[in-house]
């Protein structure tokens, strides 16, 4: 299996519109709104196939985004395409949609719809599926295109996806997605109810090129998480042997929910795209300083900050932003060419 990068370029970016009142402690309109944000912020530069469940959620979809959108009709259990989606990937020259089960993540949301959809995409992208036998959600791994796959133990090696070693771990992402080297972190944001994923805490921005956050202050509730990454990654080296480049942004700091909750708010759960990286943001100190330092980043990429809080939700609502609501569909014609040539040279 060879995969490409997030930034090489794309056929199609998949999303959803919320669709569930009960997900959504019976506010769809924050959820909504965010999303609309979104599909406008991308529509310019790429194809953008919102999927929507329902005949209420397709006429709100329509009235808000429909003149910029490929509306889709579908059964979904609710808009975290990112983990429930298909991972797009390449085999004998073939494109291919790569399945994997879902547990609604590790029994915790375990929606209708959440097995199937990601067979639904595959199959309106007119894209043939491999099916794996075990849990793995996208936004539970990042990877550069070229062997090399991060990830966190709190997820990959919680009992409640599973039971694997660290040693089943590897042996499963060698086969599944053609890994070389893992590299591991241990833990991910706190009240992330995904049990840590990797998309909120380290991302692949190029070849051997990592962003993390960093401690907004002394009231960051993942100061020490953040700090571990940092030290974690220090020295470490891709799958070709290159030293890999950590690139440090501010994280949001403390960010509280509608509930008085500590929020999973990460600057990292951004969607790259054709042109765009869509950036979220809450209002906090620190966000003009990381979309600085993002920019620079991608510097053929135009960097823009959009609310999230409304996706980012209280409670059992929400919990991700806009890389976890999305899922890009690369453009395989000429994504393998370019994907090695790094972010100021694709999209």
């Amino acid at each position: 299996m060879h995969l490409l990068p997030e930034w090489a370029p794309q056929k199609a970016i998949w999303t959803a519109w919320p669709a569930a009142a009960e997900e959504w402690n019976g506010d769809l309109d924050s959820p909504r709104r965010d999303v609309a944000a979104l599909v406008h912020a991308l529509a310019p530069d790429n194809q953008v196939r919102l999927l929507v469940d329902g005949p209420e959620a397709q006429q709100s979809a329509e009235s808000a985004v429909g003149d910029v959108a490929d509306i889709v009709p579908a059964k979904y259990g609710d808009i975290w395409l990112r983990d429930t989606g298909p991972l797009f990937a390449t085999a004998r020259g073939e494109p291919f949609a790569l399945r994997f089960r879902t547990n609604g993540w590790g029994g915790k949301f375990s929606l209708p719809g959440d097995e199937s959809v990601g067979d639904d995409i595959a199959r309106l992208a007119g894209v043939a599926t491999q099916g794996f036998d075990f849990v793995l959600e996208g936004g539970a791994i990042d990877h550069d295109g070229a062997g090399t796959i991060l990830t966190t133990r709190q997820t990959l090696l919680n009992l409640n996806r599973n039971g694997w070693s660290q040693g089943d771990a590897e042996a499963a992402l060698r086969t599944s997605l053609g890994a070389r080297k893992i590299l591991w972190i241990d833990e991910g944001l706190t009240g992330d109810h995904t049990d840590g994923h990797i998309d909120n805490i380290a991302r692949f921005v190029g070849p051997a090129r990592i962003v993390i956050q960093e401690p907004a202050g002394p009231d960051d509730p993942n100061a020490a998480v953040f700090e571990a990454i940092a030290r974690n990654l220090a020295g470490a080296t891709d799958a070709d042997g290159r030293a890999i480049e950590v690139i440090e942004i501010p994280g949001p700091g403390l960010v509280l929910n509608a509930l008085g909750e500590v929020a999973p708010a990460s600057h990292l759960n951004f969607a790259i795209a054709n042109g765009i990286v869509v950036v979220p943001v809450f209002d906090t100190n620190t966000q003009a300083d990381a979309l600085e330092r993002l920019q620079a980043v991608f510097p053929d990429r135009k960097v823009v900050g959009l609310p999230a809080s409304g996706l980012l939700g209280a409670g059992d609502a929400g919990g991700g932003a806009f890389h976890c609501i999305t899922r890009e569909e690369p453009d395989f014609t000429r994504g393998r060419l370019l994907s090695q040539q790094g972010t100021d040279q694709v999209g």
